[in-house]
């Protein structure tokens, strides 16, 4: 079945103890990489727990694969893979069992791709779950999730806990899972650097907030670094400029871009990285009105 957007989140908020979510609404376009970024403490785990329906939202309305968790919860979870913080699995069985016993939860489940995965991923079949260090456990969880054949594949800050070698393989598999072009990721991750190689899209989150939705190539077309000298930073467009830093040799600023405004030829222009982006948006003067 062909979905336009795989998931769709219409004015949703959820209130934990002193935090409170929302009110959000976006949707996720069906065959592409989305990464969640933002600050600790922005929601990003809370949003990703709403959309697996472990949370249940206050108001508003998650739909994914066009059905509710209401009406087909079952159904939903079957076609998603997930990679989370918790431990989900029975600590005193092996990985192979833990594998079987929520393996017959999913119709695509295959035995003999877990223990490729195993293999590839070297995880010991036969190892009690409890005694998996962190980096481990989320190696049997993206195991797992692979091997049952997700059409949405979810991650919470998981490449953090892999060994550097590992990290690398991990894109590869990323890429190889959506070669089909019928699967999304939605990935949550700190580590930037390896949404600039494979997100065909970013969200930004803060305090609770979805603060901007874009496609790569309109986050990286929408803002520069400016660099010069400060009194010519200080001349450019007050309205644009998102956040200024001044540093021993040269300023730089931030700025919303404007293609046919003439910069001064003495200022640098450059397209920021992801990382830069999250940078200068938490460095922002707090309290004046933003357009991201």
């Amino acid at each position: 079945m062909e979905y336009k957007n795989i998931v769709e989140v219409k004015q949703l908020t959820k209130k934990l103890g002193s935090f409170s979510l929302g009110e959000m609404s976006f949707e996720l376009p069906m065959g592409y990489i989305i990464g969640l970024i933002g600050e600790n403490g922005a929601g990003k785990t809370t949003l990703l727990h709403l959309l697996l329906g472990l949370y249940q939202p206050d108001g508003g309305q998650v739909e994914v694969f066009d059905e509710s968790y209401g009406d087909q919860e079952a159904k939903i979870r079957r076609q998603i893979g997930f990679v989370l913080q918790e431990r989900l699995y029975i600590d005193n069985e092996t990985l192979i069992s833990n594998g079987d016993i929520y393996g017959a939860y999913y119709e695509k489940y295959d035995r003999e791709l877990l223990l490729a995965y195993f293999e590839e991923f070297g995880l010991e079949p036969d190892k009690k779950y409890r005694k998996l260090s962190k980096g481990e456990e989320l190696k049997f969880q993206f195991a797992f999730a692979l091997a049952h054949h997700p059409k949405l594949l979810i991650m919470d800050e998981a490449t953090g806990n892999f060994d550097p070698k590992f990290r690398e393989k991990f894109l590869g598999y990323i890429k190889d899972f959506m070669k089909d072009g019928d699967r999304s990721v939605l990935l949550s991750t700190h580590l930037t650097g390896e949404l600039e190689q494979i997100a065909d899209y970013i969200m930004y989150m803060e305090k609770g907030k979805l603060l901007f939705s874009y496609d790569i190539e309109s986050l990286r077309s929408r803002y520069r670094v400016v660099t010069g000298e400060e009194y010519k930073i200080k001349l450019l467009p007050k309205d644009k400029v998102i956040c200024m830093e001044k540093g021993k040799l040269s300023t730089r600023a931030f700025v919303r871009y404007r293609k046919h405004y003439a910069y001064d030829k003495e200022l640098t222009l450059t397209v920021p990285a992801i990382e830069e982006v999250m940078y200068f948006i938490t460095k922002r003067e707090r309290g004046r009105e933003y357009e991201f």
